[in-house]
């Protein structure tokens, strides 16, 4: 049987920074990004932990400016 992982996608120029996907992500993989903004002056959301990912889509259901995008990978 194959394993199912998931791979998260964020459009870095459209997040605003709302923190709302990292704390909807129950195995922490995205994390706001401490040091660095877009062009609109946001700290943005980034891939922590990718291994990590299964999938849920939580991220990008809770996501209001539809900046994540998850995929499922078989391996």
């Amino acid at each position: 049987m194959a394993k199912v992982k998931g791979a998260v996608v964020v459009n870095i120029e459209r997040c605003k920074g709302c923190d709302l996907c990292a704390v909807a992500c129950p195995l922490g993989v995205l994390e706001l990004q401490p040091r660095e903004v877009n062009n609109r002056g946001y700290h943005y959301a980034y891939v922590k932990n990718a291994d990590k990912c299964i999938g849920c889509q939580s991220c990008a259901l809770v996501c209001p400016d539809g900046c994540i995008t998850v995929y499922r990978v078989q391996e």
